[in-house]
């Protein structure tokens, strides 16, 4: 087991420093919130333009030992909240650099308490889609109609090549969305499938796409 995870939250805009709050009560050292924009949840509402909103993404890098801890904290402090406020899930972590220091794998004592968060959850991958900048709503139209419920956008932009083009002896770097998509297990061979038959993934240098096992998920906010 990684000595470390890395937990991700996503929730309204500007809610974000509630659950960081709860986070580091509970040990957490501290972490990094992202703005991003969430999909609507079906192609009609896509097409209607209805159901965006503005979220937060909040990234904390934790000690495997303390994550239940955290994770638990999370989920207390948004209990109260209206249901489907957000969600969490974590994602394993094999190396970390802190004040000089890298930090690599280790056996976590907290194992049995991660069993016991799993023992209700569903296995999921997260699959993180980098494309040029307008192109993530066409990625998520094909990734509803394999299954994917919903997404978020994050701005980013590239990084300058060598052979890039130039405006003034400087690099034109283009601007990216990327999209993240948290799916069940059994769905992600066929949202891969669908995304890949996107006309801006099939041109070299248009986007690229992986996927990541997600090792815990779940919904903030009231239960149903």
């Amino acid at each position: 087991m990684s000595a470390f995870s890395l937990i991700i939250s996503i929730v309204p805009h500007d809610r974000g420093e509630k659950l960081t709050k709860a986070a580091v009560a509970a040990g957490c050292g501290g972490g990094t919130v992202l703005m991003g924009r969430a999909l609507a949840k079906s192609n009609l509402g896509a097409i209607l333009g209805t159901g965006e909103t503005t979220k937060d993404l909040i990234y904390m890098v934790v000690d495997s030992e303390k994550k239940s801890a955290i994770m638990s904290a999370i989920l207390d402090s948004a209990k109260n909240e209206k249901t489907d406020f957000g969600c969490l899930f974590t994602l394993a972590v094999d190396s970390t650099l802190k004040a000089g220091i890298v930090s690599g794998k280790a056996e976590s004592s907290d194992s049995k308490g991660e069993e016991k968060m799993n023992e209700n959850t569903k296995s999921s991958d997260m699959i993180t889609v980098i494309v040029n900048k307008g192109y993530a709503d066409d990625v998520m139209f094909a990734a509803r109609k394999a299954g994917a419920t919903g997404g978020t956008v994050i701005n980013a932009r590239g990084t300058a090549r060598e052979d890039d083009a130039k405006f003034f002896g400087m690099h034109i770097v283009p601007e990216k969305d990327m999209l993240i998509i948290v799916v069940e297990s059994g769905k992600k061979e066929a949202v891969l499938s669908a995304i890949k038959e996107v006309k801006c993934l099939k041109e070299p240098g248009m986007g690229i796409a992986f996927s990541s096992p997600v090792t815990d998920f779940e919904l903030l906010g009231k239960k149903k």
